[in-house]
């Protein structure tokens, strides 16, 4: 059963200075931060890595976050950033960070939730939570891979669905609140997953979930009453 991503910790432990070089707009409440991260190791689509700030008066504030780019962008990474109520960090970053400025960062981190593109992934996120799956997407692309890979993404209207104008036949968006016209408003039901399930690939899927806690535990109960195994089901909760 494939397991935990090996993860070298001399190099993760290691921070490293990064420029930020573009700031692109997803949502209204949510925009990708590209750097240049002189030496970067190549992470493994999935995995995160803590971001470092600095005041002037030596005040430290530290967050992880998830990876969005995928692997193949050498001294490169991306994060994408939901823009949170009384947020040091995701504050600092949609209100005065600008191209050129520069923050501290170390990783990659953990091996749980990482896939390396070898195996049937089956992805279900909600909000930012679709920011790791979507570097599983980007890798998955740009190796051109053949392993089945599947994603469900829920928001709450189509304002809100981050990367909305990447997603492929990959992709299954679902929206809660608001959708456009002739698409169902609801949360993510068996019926979503119940054609992935009932005629799963060769070795069946792994299966990946991502978001708030309340959509982790309504996600992961779906797959699990569906007769996905519970140890082939990965979950990263925020909130």
């Amino acid at each position: 059963m494939p397991g935990r991503i090996a993860v070298n910790e001399g190099t993760a432990s290691r921070w490293r200075t990064a420029t930020l070089t573009e700031i692109r707009r997803e949502t209204p409440r949510a925009a990708t931060f590209r750097f240049a991260v002189p030496d970067w190791s190549a992470h493994v689509p999935g995995q995160h890595l803590m971001v470092r700030l600095t005041a002037p008066d030596g005040y430290v504030a530290q967050r992880h976050y998830s990876i969005a780019s995928a692997p193949d962008d050498p001294g490169h990474v991306e994060l994408t950033l939901d823009r949170v109520a009384d947020g040091e960090v995701s504050g600092w970053f949609h209100t005065v960070a600008r191209p050129g400025d520069r923050v501290e960062m170390r990783g990659p981190l953990s091996g749980f939730f990482a896939w390396p593109g070898d195996r049937p992934a089956l992805l279900l996120g909600a909000g930012s939570g679709v920011v790791p799956l979507m570097s599983m997407v980007r890798h998955h692309r740009s190796r051109g891979l053949t392993v089945p890979l599947r994603l469900l993404v829920s928001a709450r209207g189509p304002e809100d669905l981050i990367y909305a104008r990447e997603y492929g036949p990959e992709t299954t968006p679902v929206f809660t609140r608001s959708a456009p016209p002739g698409m169902p408003v609801g949360r993510l039901t068996d019926r979503h997953l119940a054609p992935l399930l009932a005629d799963p690939p060769p070795g069946g899927w792994e299966a990946y979930v991502c978001g708030s806690n309340s959509f982790a535990e309504h996600a992961a109960g779906l797959l699990v009453a569906a007769g996905q195994p519970v140890d082939r089901i990965r979950i990263e909760r925020f909130g």
